[in-house]
């Protein structure tokens, strides 16, 4: 299943991605200490844990780090490193590299026949060309160009948890091709996601997603890189240490989450700041440069489900919670309780309507979505303040919904009836332009994309990636064609 969907600005990767160093020895042993390679589920006895360290000791250091290695990359499991050991083990064995330099008598390691003929240059070698070929296409498949859309899904399938890293590649004839790139297993179910290019690395921007799990910790993970395995920043979660008795006992680290990371929302104005959601009823506000938590507030009695910045006022927060309730604080005035909606069904998604900075839109569970303007809000919270519309947009719970970037008053909805729908918000009498079954199941994550904002990218049960041209639609075209104009980077 895909459970959430982030667009990456076109030309904010690399356009040759670097491959990551596989860690050291001494890496691995620290990754092992400090649990970061441990499952997330563990069935095994204390017993059995004992048995297997007894039977880590005896293993050679080669075939300690090979394993290690091997388990950092998402390999092997558990239940069947007793039977890969013996594997690697014969097959070390086989190869013989203690005697790797010694030559065995009466050997030809070089034959004499027509593969020895010289060839004044690689180009005349026909054993070269072929190979010369696969290289420069597999390098053209790894190169992101400026105009290729980037989209990242976060997926669950088969019990491994990852990212995939997918790239979109359109033309003007109207074909595209859509392809991994690649992927990076991650350590927990992840719930949400949200790109940010704040430069942790260096430099003026970087390419990152942070990713919120079924784990109190919130991973960023660098895009740029292949082969990674382990994220940039961790911010929160919980750490190791054993006690006296030499068992382990989890400690959260300070101004963690203590429940599931349920929304993420990164800052675009002041950028190395990213706000989260959680099950532990916070809402906090981090420093990812910094790696801390800045702010921690309690403003809800439930879950919260989802986070949302203004485009406009970039110190201004929406929070909603399964206690059928959206708050709105202002980082400007820290001491104000903040204003807050009730609403009539737990809360699935909000978002700011980018082209105002005085509307919102949150879906709920009872597949109704609300627009409300915050400039009839009432600090008295046992005064209600009406919404300026409400949609019965669907019949099971609107999990997800996205604005169109381009286009004013052009909404998406996504449902757990497996239907997306395109609405028209004028005069506050939402209007339904067109709707499809995307065959991706329950739909859990859409977005519009930035540079070519009538693409519509869905993922849901079904763990299939779709990616829908709004435009193709007459009805869409129509009312909404003249903002159709992409914005393409500089090549």
């Amino acid at each position: 299943m895909i459970s959430a969907i982030a667009w990456v600005p076109k030309g904010a990767s690399k356009a040759e991605p670097a491959v990551a160093e596989l860690p050291s020895k001494d890496e691995i042993e620290e990754m092992i200490m400090s649990g970061a390679l441990d499952r997330s589920e563990d069935n095994g006895s204390e017993e059995e844990d004992e048995d297997m360290d007894a039977g880590a000791e005896k293993q050679s250091g080669e075939v300690a780090q090979a394993l290690a290695v091997a388990d950092a990359l998402g390999k092997t499991s558990k239940s069947k490193s007793g039977t890969q050991l013996e594997d690697l083990t014969d097959g070390l064995k086989e190869l013989d590299m203690e005697h790797y330099d010694e030559e065995d008598d009466g050997i030809e390691l070089f034959s004499k026949g027509l593969g020895d003929l010289y060839y004044p240059s690689n180009d005349m070698d026909p054993y070269l060309k072929d190979e010369d070929d696969d290289d420069s296409d597999e390098i053209e498949d790894m190169t992101i160009r400026p105009m290729d859309a980037v989209i990242v899904c976060a997926r669950n399938e088969d019990d491994v948890s990852h990212l995939e890293v997918w790239v979109y590649e359109d033309s003007d004839d109207g074909d595209s091709n859509m392809y991994v790139h690649h992927d990076i297993i991650i350590s927990a179910f992840p719930l949400c996601t949200a790109w940010l290019d704040c430069p942790l690395r260096g430099g003026e921007k970087g390419n990152f997603v942070a990713v919120g799990s079924m784990e109190p910790s919130i991973e960023i993970w660098d895009l740029d890189i292949i082969d990674e395995v382990q994220p940039f920043v961790v911010l929160g979660g919980t750490v190791e240490k054993k006690t006296k008795k030499g068992k382990k006992k989890s400690k959260y680290k300070e101004g963690s989450h203590t429940g599931e990371v349920l929304g993420l929302a990164w800052n675009k104005e002041y950028r190395n700041i990213l706000a989260s959601a959680s099950a532990d009823k916070q809402v906090k506000v981090w420093d990812v440069a910094a790696g801390k938590c800045n702010i921690t507030m309690e403003h809800h009695e439930g879950k919260v489900q989802a986070v949302a910045w203004n485009h406009h006022v970039p110190q201004v927060l929406l929070s909603g919670s399964f206690d059928r309730s959206v708050v709105m604080k202002d980082g400007r005035v820290p001491s104000h309780s903040g204003f807050k909606w009730s609403v009539t069904a737990e809360v699935e998604c909000l978002a700011w309507d980018p082209h105002t900075e005085y509307s919102f839109v949150v879906s709920l569970e009872d597949g109704t979505v609300r627009g409300y303007d915050i400039r009839a809000a009432k600090s008295d919270p046992s005064s209600e303040s009406k919404p300026s519309f409400t949609l019965h947009a669907h019949d099971k719970a609107a999990c997800t919904l996205s604005y169109n970037p381009a286009a004013p008053n052009l909404l998406a909805t996504g449902s757990m009836d497996k239907m997306v729908k395109l609405w028209d918000l004028s005069n506050n009498q939402p209007s339904c332009v067109a709707s499809r079954n995307p065959k991706a199941g329950a739909v859990f994550s859409i977005s519009f994309s930035q540079d070519s904002p009538f693409l519509l990218a869905i993922g849901g049960s079904k763990g299939k990636l779709e990616v829908w041209d709004t435009l193709s639609e007459t009805a869409v075209s129509g009312k909404f064609g003249n903002y159709s104009q992409p914005n393409r980077p500089k090549t």
